[in-house]
């Protein structure tokens, strides 16, 4: 239960144990909705306003071409007004069935054309035949190149065709380098009466100066005509043709123009303004989410995982203080407050549990100890009683009776003096070998009783250590295992006396239970005789006892549970408290256990680790 109570704490202590790492996965999980939701809101935006204002710009486009094709027709227009009045006009009706150098002085000037506000004028009789034609620049010079090309440009003309059943007519013409409109008129009296007597004709020039002053745009006539409207777009600009139509409909110059794209700068600046503003908005929410994050749930999960840790440093079960929220976040306060007085309960169960545990466990060593000292003594005493007498005693009494006989023959006096010595000896002999059984048994008899005695002095308190000679400790203990069992044990151990500081009994004890188990693992390789070896060596400052068998041994990952309470690897044996006790006992001596083995069959070793008394200095191994 206490295992499962302290993995159930470290799991809950690994869950905080950095809070740090939650708010940063939990701001990166808010980075990237952030994230995501601006780019999808960028791309709604981009979809609902820039097709809105390409929308817009088209219709800027069709809207600049629409008012280029009325500049220009405007402007043809007004050549077509003032041909028409010198097509209805009597003197010019007069002048196409008599001409005359006075009218052709006066309506032919240049101021008169000046006036008119034309590059070119011309009367045409039927037949195309040209009965006079003039061109002047904006000098007011005549210029014969010019007028060469007028007058081809109405040779190759229909002009009655052009006109279309109406008295007058406008369209453009290219002349040369040129481009002018050109208006055309019937000739006819004033009134409009009379059979017309051909065709007067006016022709005004259009540069590029004159076009960007009626589009109010920087435009530019070009001779190469285009065969219908284009618009070529860069990033902040757009450049727009439209093709200047002839008589027939065919282009003959291209009115080019270039207009700032306003619109769609003006959408891709309302884009921008409308994702920046929405990007902001996001980063406050992140900040604040973030913000509240850390307050509402970082903040109170790092105060837990401090009180948590409080508790595991100090071993305190306080419970947490409660900050009055009955959220989630509370919720855990309460069941973590809930775990730490169960864990409280718990543990007082536990520590009753243990002293009595305690106390039955140290019943028991205590027992299995004296059973292990009580062995030798059992062992004697078996040995005394099955040992037969060395002689006869009636026979030796008999021989004694006879030697007293005054008339035995000497040959038989001497044999049974022979006989009662050798009698006399062998009791001698028998005496002395149960005199040693009997002080092996009374040593043992003495250990138990040390045994109870130290139980009983050490019950509440750690045991006093002292110094003590190991080697003799190794030599009563050698001398009482030879008993212990029907195993011949041959020990082999240094002479020279090796002080530690330890407890003598308990650390009997411990030797006694070790060379009971050695006893035990050479008996269990099915071998009648072994061989036990005491090592000493100095490592870091303590004395390392090393104890040696050659018996079965155990597998190197056995090792770790041997000091198991309740383990054993004798399967009719029950119990296993002996190196339990043993692991116990030299750690409560300040000392160390441990058991090595290459793997059955190989033996194993017994290494006890004891602090070394002041002063004493031993070889690194003897």
């Amino acid at each position: 239960m206490a295992a499962q109570v302290r993995r159930h704490v470290g799991a809950q202590v690994g869950a905080l144990r950095n809070p740090r790492s939650l708010g940063a996965r939990l701001v990166l999980i808010l980075t990237a909705v952030g994230a995501v939701g601006a780019v999808a809101i960028t791309l709604l935006l981009a979809a609902i306003i820039l097709p809105s204002f390409n929308k817009l710009e088209r219709r800027s486009v069709d809207a600049h071409v629409e008012r280029t094709h009325a500049a220009l027709a405007e402007y043809a227009n007004k050549v077509e007004s003032a041909v028409k009045d010198y097509g209805d006009w009597n003197d010019s009706y007069a002048y196409m069935a008599r001409p005359s150098a006075a009218f052709e002085r006066e309506s032919f000037s240049p101021l008169a054309m000046a006036n008119l506000d034309v590059n070119a004028m011309a009367y045409v009789a039927d037949g195309r035949r040209i009965v006079i034609a003039r061109w002047i620049d904006e000098a007011h010079r005549d210029q014969p190149a010019m007028r060469a090309r007028l007058m081809r440009m109405i040779g190759e003309r229909d002009l009655s065709r052009l006109l279309k059943g109406r008295s007058s007519a406008s369209f453009y013409a290219r002349l040369g380098g040129v481009v002018a409109a050109v208006g055309v008129a019937q000739v006819r009296r004033s009134d409009g009466t009379g059979t017309p007597r051909g065709f007067v004709l006016m022709a005004r020039e259009i540069t590029s100066p004159q076009l960007a002053a009626l589009l109010q745009l920087d435009a530019r006539i070009d001779l190469d005509p285009a065969r219908e409207e284009a618009v070529q777009q860069s990033r902040a600009r757009m450049s727009i043709t439209v093709p200047i139509d002839g008589a027939g409909g065919e282009p003959v110059a291209s009115a080019r123009f270039t207009v700032p794209r306003e619109v769609s700068m003006l959408g891709k600046r309302m884009l921008l303004v409308a994702v920046a503003g929405s990007v902001l908005l996001l980063l406050i929410v992140l900040m604040m989410l973030r913000r509240m994050i850390g307050r509402l749930v970082l903040v109170p999960l790092a105060r837990v995982e401090r009180h948590m840790e409080r508790v595991r440093a100090s071993g305190s079960l306080a419970l947490l203080e409660d900050d009055g929220r009955r959220d989630e976040i509370g919720s855990l306060g309460l069941s973590f407050n809930a775990m730490l007085a169960q864990l409280k309960d718990l543990r007082e169960q536990i520590e009753a549990q243990s002293f009595a545990l305690g106390r039955s466990e140290s019943a028991v060593a205590v027992m299995h100890n004296v059973r292990n000292a009580l062995s030798p003594i059992s062992t004697v005493i078996s040995h005394g009683i099955g040992k037969p007498p060395p002689v006869d005693g009636a026979m030796l009494a008999r021989a004694a009776g006879e030697l007293g006989k005054s008339d035995m023959a000497e040959a038989r006096r001497v044999k049974l003096g022979v006989f009662v010595a050798a009698g006399v000896s062998a009791l001698e002999t028998a005496r002395a070998e149960q005199v040693e059984q009997l002080r092996i048994g009374r040593d043992a008899l003495a250990h138990v009783l040390d045994i109870i005695g130290q139980q009983q002095a050490a019950a509440h308190e750690r045991p006093h250590l002292s110094e003590c000679d190991m080697t003799d400790v190794i030599a009563q203990n050698a001398t009482i295992a030879r008993y212990s069992g029907t195993t011949q044990i041959a020990f082999s151990y240094p002479a020279e006396p090796h002080p530690v500081l330890a407890n003598r009994v308990i650390l009997s004890q411990v030797v006694g239970n070790l060379f009971a188990n050695a006893a035990e693992a050479i008996a269990a390789a099915g071998r009648a005789s072994g061989r036990i070896t005491v090592s000493f060596a100095r490592v870091d400052g303590r004395v390392e006892v090393r104890i040696s068998d050659d018996g079965e041994g155990f597998e190197p990952h056995v090792g770790a549970v041997l000091f198991q309470r309740g383990y054993s690897t004798r399967a009719h044996k029950s119990g296993g408290l002996g190196l339990h006790w043993c692991a116990n006992s030299m750690t409560a001596m300040e000392g160390a256990l441990r058991l090595e083995s290459e793997g059955r069959g190989t033996g194993a070793s017994a290494v006890l680790t004891l602090k070394a008394p002041v002063g004493v200095v031993l070889d690194r191994a003897a």
